[in-house]
């Protein structure tokens, strides 16, 4: 038997940060970028984002309605990603953080989008934007 008391019985000298949602390594394919054989084909994409959020609610009560629902947030970001076409991952990152502050809850967001061998010689290129409210 576990001898941690529940959050919502116990005092302590402490109080929850916010918590912050992971996703990693979401890897896609979109039309991204200006250069002609841009144009015609798809290209892979890596994003991985953060999400901070109020967590205190969820972490009390167990109860998913009163959490973030990443699965609705990453849902979106696929559609656009898949559905879009991008001249700049720069334009990319923008309209993915767009999509995650949406979600009212949501504190900040980080979103870095990765172009695997945009450049010779190196593995990728990405870039990151992060948005606060």
């Amino acid at each position: 038997m576990s001898s941690v008391k529940p959050l919502s019985n116990a005092t302590h000298d402490y109080c929850l940060n916010n918590a912050v949602i992971h996703i990693k390594d979401l890897r896609l394919r979109t039309f991204i970028g200006f250069n002609p054989e841009e144009l015609e084909k798809q290209q892979d994409i890596i994003i991985n984002a953060e999400i901070e959020f109020d967590a205190s609610k969820p972490c009390i009560s167990d109860n998913e309605q009163e959490t973030l629902d990443y699965k609705v947030i990453t849902k979106a970001m696929i559609a656009h990603v898949e559905q879009g076409r991008f001249r700049l991952i720069e334009k990319l990152a923008a309209d993915l953080l767009d999509i995650i502050m949406e979600q009212s809850q949501v504190l900040r967001a980080t979103v870095c989008v990765d172009k695997p061998h945009a450049l010779r010689f190196s593995d990728s290129v990405a870039i990151t934007l992060t948005a606060v409210r």
